[in-house]
């Protein structure tokens, strides 16, 4: 059996034609009429490949590449290797993104698993449902009553779309996906196994028992929103969650009631947002953070990954550790402790050498 493909290049571009798409500035007297027929890592690049180097640690592996092309910074463009183009770009990371986006715009979304277009016999759409041209929808989804799904989109197999939902268009909800009582943008990435809109975790604690507290809110998720697999969306308790625009969210993330997500935020995996707490714009939530009800983190504040947060944060800021606090304090506090136990750990050696 030959390895798969699983995802189809869309062409075989000429470096001119990433020149253009990117921006990048070619090394003098480059043969811009090499073509680019995949992208690979630095150590693994060979002809016909395009590569990028972003980060300094991998400075040194640059010589080991043998790619057609590399998009690079300034700052290492002289130590691209010959027989290798180097294409000088701002961002290079930013660029290769671009050119991979144009190569294989199938990986850009999710996509349906069943193949072809339009409303599989298999789906089980209500009559009541509203649906656009150019909606595909994969076998074994369900579609609610009075639902409204925009054109573009793509509903996976086995996928749940609740009574009244709004979903934009050009939109992709995964395989598996539940979405209930949710107002969804335009451009929207919902991965296999999301669950949206279910009851925010909502009792009424008493030595009698704890009585649920009905939660008759909604999600309101905005344009370019991703959101990766197995994440989950509380609804609302009496106000809405919102997820704000251009947000990315990783996969296995908490997200209860009433939490706002402010614009272009980033929230890496295993992060629990408990409810009524509100992201300013452009905050960013470290892997495994987790942050406690009715709290206001800043714009811009960045929390580091597997911190607690109990307390407000203030724009701009960041923070660390558990309870978390500003990061130079975490800094401090650790160097404080292992100067303290190296100092411990030598007046125990110099006590046992005097005893002997």
């Amino acid at each position: 059996m030959s390895e798969p493909v699983f995802f189809r290049r869309a062409s075989m571009p000429a470096l001119s034609e990433i020149v253009e798409w990117t921006g990048a500035r070619p090394a003098e007297g480059s043969d811009l009429t090499a073509t680019i027929s995949s992208v690979a890592p630095l150590d693994q690049g060979g002809p016909g490949a395009l590569v990028f180097l972003d980060n300094p640690r991998y400075a040194d592996v640059l010589q080991q590449t043998r790619a057609t092309a590399c998009l690079i910074s300034a700052k290492f463009a002289a130590k691209v290797p010959p027989g290798t183009v180097a294409l000088v770009a701002g961002d290079p990371y930013r660029a290769f993104a671009a050119v991979v986006a144009r190569l294989y715009p199938d990986a850009n979304r999710p996509q349906v698993l069943f193949g072809g277009h339009g409303i599989s016999p298999g789906a089980h759409v209500h009559p009541d449902a509203r649906l656009e041209d150019n909606v595909t929808i994969d076998p074994g989804a369900v579609i609610g009553p009075r639902c409204q799904i925009g054109s573009g989109t793509h509903i996976a197999a086995n996928a749940v779309i609740g009574p009244d939902v709004c979903i934009g268009r050009d939109s992709s909800i995964g395989p598996g996906a539940s979405i209930l009582c949710a107002l969804i943008g335009d451009r929207v990435y919902i991965h296999g196994g999301v669950r949206i809109g279910q009851d925010g975790f909502g009792f009424a604690m008493g030595p009698r028992g704890h009585l649920k507290v009905p939660q008759v809110g909604r999600v309101i998720i905005q344009n370019d929103v991703e959101i990766g697999a197995n994440t989950t969306v509380d609804r609302g308790a009496n106000r809405d969650t919102v997820i704000g625009e251009g947000t990315k969210i990783d996969n296995l993330v908490q997200i209860a009631h009433n939490v706002v997500v402010g614009r272009h935020c980033i929230v890496v995996s295993q992060v629990g947002i408990s409810g009524s707490t509100e992201l300013g714009d452009f905050v960013a939530l470290g892997g495994q953070a987790g942050v406690t009800g009715h709290l206001h983190i800043g714009m811009g504040a960045q929390i580091a990954a597997q911190s607690g947060v109990a307390t407000d944060v203030p724009a701009g800021q960041k923070w660390g550790g558990s309870p978390a606090r500003p990061i130079r304090e975490v800094w401090r506090a650790q160097a404080t402790l292992l100067r303290l136990a190296a100092r411990e750990q030598a007046k125990t050696a110099k006590e046992k050498t005097a005893i002997e």
